[in-house]
């Protein structure tokens, strides 16, 4: 693949990831307006979640359940275009692994199109649904937490070995 393309590839990508942001944005005012704050969130979060479900059925079928430094680690490879979407600071502890995500083109999105701090916190919640249905499906003990007004960069995940 030339730089070009490659260049190219990962504008497209960012842009994909993009659009995602757009798409959470207008699902989230639109069930808000037709089933109030409360309920659209959850409807949200559930549909999210269980599409992180979907996805660690496939990508993390070959490891043992609860296996959270392999898991993390994987999800760290796997991280799109080479882990420039999602620049992470890693600390990598016996059992488990956590990273900061200090930047990510959903929020990066949602900035764009003028989203209010208090919104954006919303979303950055609803969309860490996904990390959460994907890493407990894998049976580690998942711990985050998503960016908030005040806070720098994005959200913070903790994987560990199940107690």
């Amino acid at each position: 693949m030339t730089e070009d393309r490659a260049e190219l590839l990962s504008r497209e990508l960012e842009a994909a990831f993009r659009n995602r942001a757009d798409l959470y944005r207008l699902m989230l005012r639109e069930l808000t307006a037709e089933l109030g704050a409360e309920r659209a969130e959850a409807l949200m979060v559930r549909i999210i979640t269980e599409r992180g479900r979907e996805v660690a059925r496939a990508a993390f079928a070959g490891f043992a359940a609860g296996d959270a430094p392999a898991i993390g680690e994987a999800f760290l490879k796997a991280s799109p275009d080479g882990g420039r979407m999602y620049p992470t600071d890693v600390e990598r502890f016996d059992g488990g692994i956590a990273f900061q995500v200090r930047r990510c083109p959903l929020k990066d999105g949602w900035i764009a199109a003028g989203v209010a701090s208090e919104e954006l916190a919303k979303l950055c919640q609803i969309a860490g649904a996904f990390d959460r249905g994907l890493f407990e499906a894998t049976g580690v003990r998942f711990e985050n937490r998503t960016w908030r007004d005040g806070l720098d960069g994005c959200c913070w995940i903790r994987l560990s070995r199940p107690a």
